[in-house]
């Protein structure tokens, strides 16, 4: 092989996992939605133990098979993020980009945290009937899911503030970025007995999750229309 039929693979396989890696966010969105149709509702705070003996260990597979897909999840996200990060560096922001790179590292944390818990009480913890624990548990994941609200609009902000410095995005976009950053930190505050601003609420269970989904796909959209500016960095 000749020094230029090398230079060309080489290019070739760089703009391949750039464009792969841009695409991550909707592979993130892709595992994330499969994960959640197989997992089904997580039981309330505060169930009953036949109600999550029920859901963990009776209908454990599940459980155990989103586990899997969360995972996956997981890792688009965080090459999701390296994406972003790449894209601000060669910008000339990268301390937008470091702190896309915290927020997801503390994010990516969360969620497996919350995916161990689930798989935990699924595989073994639910059917031994410590129904005590058991509750403990499941109301320790819906507190993670409310926490893990200030990360993602960590995340949200990062990405959105150091895309606009960098002039990837419109005025428009940067705006509707900020409402993003709003409406994810709102499910910090998801503390209330009773209501949609429950910890597993309407409002944890859907409106944040979609508006973090909406704006990973308009990001995914912008990273893949400059993946040329940064392929070398792969």
């Amino acid at each position: 092989m000749s020094v230029s039929d090398r230079v060309t693979a080489s290019e070739g396989g760089a703009m391949f996992w750039d464009r792969l890696w841009r695409l991550s966010g909707i592979g993130f969105i892709i595992f994330f939605m499969a994960a959640t149709m197989v997992y089904g509702a997580q039981p309330e705070l505060g169930s009953t133990g036949d109600v999550l003996t029920a859901f963990y260990s009776v209908g454990r597979r599940p459980v155990l098979i989103a586990a899997i897909l969360s995972g996956m999840a997981v890792l688009n996200l965080l090459w999701f993020a390296a994406a972003i990060r790449t894209t601000l560096a060669s910008a000339g922001v990268d301390g937008w980009g470091a702190a896309v790179t915290a927020a997801s590292a503390v994010l990516g944390g969360m969620f497996l945290l919350q995916i161990s818990i689930g798989a935990a009480l699924a595989y073994s913890i639910a059917g031994r009937g410590e129904y005590a624990l058991t509750t403990g548990l499941n109301d320790i994941a819906w507190a993670v899911t409310v926490l893990s609200s200030f990360p993602r609009a960590m995340l949200v902000m990062a990405g959105t503030f150091g895309l606009w410095r960098a002039g990837l995005i419109s005025r428009t976009l940067f705006l509707l970025g900020i409402v993003a950053v709003v409406a994810v930190l709102l499910g910090g505050i998801t503390w209330r007995a009773t209501g949609a601003w429950t910890p597993d609420g309407v409002y944890t269970r859907f409106v944040a999750p979609a508006v973090g989904c909406v704006w990973i796909v308009a990001v995914s959209w912008v990273l893949l229309a400059q993946r040329r500016v940064t392929a070398a960095a792969w």
